[in-house]
Parts: C-alpha cells; sequence; structure tokens
C-alpha cells in the first residue's frame, strides 16, 4: 500500500508524459501485488460455506467502483485539474496502509521458498506478448507484428509450461486447473464479464454514432447495469447453497446473452425502454455469474494452493477482459456486407450465442 500511496502521488505529481506512464506502471504493479495476496487473506478467513457473503461484499465493491468512477472523476477534472484524480486517492490510500500495519497479523514463519525470478520473466514476457497482440490486431497496418507478438508469446508460454515442471514452486501452478471448479470459473468469466467488456466498448460507438444518444446520456446505461448486477449479486449470493451454483450459473448466462440479444433489436431512441431492459438483463446475468464463479472458483484450495489459485483467478480476469474486447471487434470488422447498425446487431447476436457456449462446461461440472 505503501508503494501503490507513493505512486500515485508522483502520477500526480508527473511533469511529462514518460513520467507519468512510469509511475502508472508502478502503480499497477503494487495494485497487482495487494490484489491476489489480498483475496487470499480474506478467503482464508472464512469457511467455504461463508465464502458467499464475503465474496459478494467484495465484488460489489468492485463494481460499484467503475460505474461511478468515471463521473467521479469527470467532476474532478472540470472542477480542478487531471493531478487531482491521483491526489484524490492519497488519503484513501494511506488510510489503508495504517489499517493494513495495525490489523493484518503475519501468520506462522513457513520455510521461504527461493524467488522463481525464470518463471516470473516467462509468464511476464508471455503476457506482454499476448496483451501486445491484442493491441496489435486491430491495426490493419500492423497484423504481422500482432501475429509475431502473438507467436513470441504462445513459445514463451510453452517453455515456461516445460520449465514449471521441473521447478520445485514456480511462480505460477498451472497444475491447478486441473480442478473443475477453477477451470469454469474462468471459462465463465470469458463467457459473460469478458464479452461484456467487448459488448459495451461496441455499444458506445453504436448508440453515439448510429442512435443519436450523446456521450453522457451512453454513460447512463452503466449506472442501469450497476444496478441491475447489485441486486443480483446480494440475491445471488443468498441462493448459492439453497440452489447450487449449477442453477445460478445457468439462470445468469442465459439472463446475461439475453441482455446481449436484446440490443439486436434496437434501431432508434424511441426504444429506451427495451435499452435500460437489455442493460438490466446483462447486469443481473453478469452480475448473478461473475460473482457465483469468483465464489466457486477457489473454494476447493486452502493455504498455498488459495494463494496461488488467487493469481492465477486475477490474471484470468484481466486477460478475459482484453479477449472479449478483441474478439467482438474482429467479428465486427469481419461483418463488412451490410451498413454500420445492421454489423453491430450481428455482432451483438453472435456474442450472445458465444456466452451461451459458456453453458457446456456448467453441465459438465457436478
Amino acid at each position: 500500500m505503501l508503494l501503490f500511496s507513493l505512486s500515485v502521488g508522483l502520477c500526480g505529481l508527473s511533469d511529462s508524459i514518460y513520467s507519468l506512464i512510469f509511475w502508472r506502471f508502478i502503480q499497477g504493479v503494487s495494485g497487482g501485488l495487494l490484489i491476489p495476496v489480498g483475496q487470499a487473506l480474506v478467503f482464508g478467513l472464512f469457511p467455504n460455506q461463508e465464502r458467499q457473503k464475503i465474496s459478494t461484499l467484495i465484488m460489489t465493491v468492485a463494481l460499484i467502483a467503475p460505474a461511478f468512477s468515471p463521473a467521479i472523476g469527470g467532476m474532478i477534472i472540470d472542477s480542478f485539474s487531471w493531478r487531482w484524480v491521483f491526489f484524490a486517492n492519497l488519503p484513501f490510500a494511506l488510510l489503508a496502509s495504517i489499517l493494513a500495519w495495525v490489523w493484518v497479523k503475519d501468520g506462522e514463519k513457513q520455510l521461504r521458498e527461493k524467488p522463481d525470478i525464470i518463471g516470473l520473466l516467462l509468464v511476464s514476457l508471455s503476457l506482454l506478448g499476448l496483451l501486445l497482440s491484442f493491441t496489435l490486431y486491430n491495426d490493419e497496418q500492423s497484423w504481422v507484428l500482432a501475429l509475431l507478438s502473438f507467436g513470441v508469446s504462445a513459445v514463451l508460454l510453452r517453455i515456461y509450461l516445460k520449465y514449471a515442471q521441473k521447478c520445485r514452486a514456480p511462480i505460477l501452478n498451472l497444475l491447478l486447473l486441473k480442478n473443475y471448479n477453477l477451470r469454469n470459473g474462468f471459462i465463465v468469466y470469458y463467457a459473460v464479464p469478458g464479452i461484456f467488456t467487448g459488448v459495451n466498448l461496441l455499444n458506445i460507438f453504436n448508440l453515439q454514432n448510429n442512435i443519436g444518444f450523446n456521450a453522457q446520456q451512453t454513460g447512463m446505461f452503466m449506472l442501469v447495469y450497476a444496478a441491475g448486477a447489485l441486486i443480483s449479486m446480494v440475491t445471488g449470493g443468498y441462493f448459492y447453497h439453497r440452489i447450487g451454483k449449477r442453477n445460478l450459473f445457468v439462470v445468469g448466462i442465459i439472463l446475461h446473452s439475453v441482455g446481449i440479444l436484446t440490443l439486436f433489436w434496437i434501431d432508434s431512441q424511441s426504444q429506451l425502454a427495451l435499452l435500460i431492459t437489455a442493460y438490466l438483463l446483462m447486469g443481473m446475468g453478469g452480475g448473478i455469474s461473475a460473482n457465483t464463479a469468483q465464489i466457486s472458483a477457489l473454494i476447493d484450495f486452502k493455504d498455498k494452493d488459495l494463494l496461488q489459485g488467487s493469481v492465477l483467478w486475477n490474471i484470468n480476469r484481466q486477460v478475459a477482459f482484453s479477449v472479449g474486447t478483441v474478439v467482438l471487434i474482429s467479428v465486427f470488422n469481419l461483418i463488412s456486407f451490410s451498413s454500420e447498425l445492421i454489423r453491430y446487431q450481428y455482432t451483438f447476436f453472435i456474442a450472445a450465442l458465444l456466452g451461451l457456449l459458456s453453458l457446456i462446461s456448467v453441465f459438465k461440472g457436478k
């Protein structure tokens, strides 16, 4: 938290784009350290039957932040300057640092494993190549570089897999993916939050360029999504042990896909009620699916495996958002036989079908 606080403050003091990028990188590194460790610490304090409650609270906060932060950030920039977007974070980051020092106690001392530096480099470079390939893919002049970057990423991953088999304590324990709950959670995250990220990005342009909404009106639909997700997360957490995770997955995935499919029929501002319904359904389905996936993904792990599983889970979350966006933008670019509005509509139709494919994994489980 102290490193995060320092990087936030220095982001606000940056006097060039290069220093801003550097300190944002440090901010990302420190934030990346906090998430899996914090998640593992919290889950480790609760038995399996109570994890749905704490997971619901965590997911609720994770939902509220991105739903309201753009509006709050815009108000700060309009009233002060962009630097205060960072400075406004400092009191909260420092408070969290103090609370962590006071509340978080050291556990029992364990034998420290030698840091897996080689594994860290291989995994980091592989992820960098993968994300870079996603960034370059949609630039028509850079598709060769995108394929090259993807190939390098795949080769590095293959090298890491062979290396991890011989390493005593690999930085990523990919053998944990043999666990059905973790693997199914991965798939659901690609099919729901991942797909939604791509759908939402495309629909922002669709609503403004083809339907006629302005940027502020378009942003308000995310509040509808957040409301639906909040309601469904609370109810989903309550019903987790009552009706089972499989039924929750089925309901959530279907609601989410129906919401996306509803976008297929929207072609004018007069269909505002239908558009609100679409975002409400996507929010409800996304909330149920994402919350159930997070609860069930790590439910079989404890101690060291819980920490390793948390690392895998959070890496997958970030990659899922990128993959969902790239896949749907690629689908949109491939549909070139009609008007722009119809291209968006058919992309949403395909996105709804892609989301439903995750039901295959859900029904294979116990």
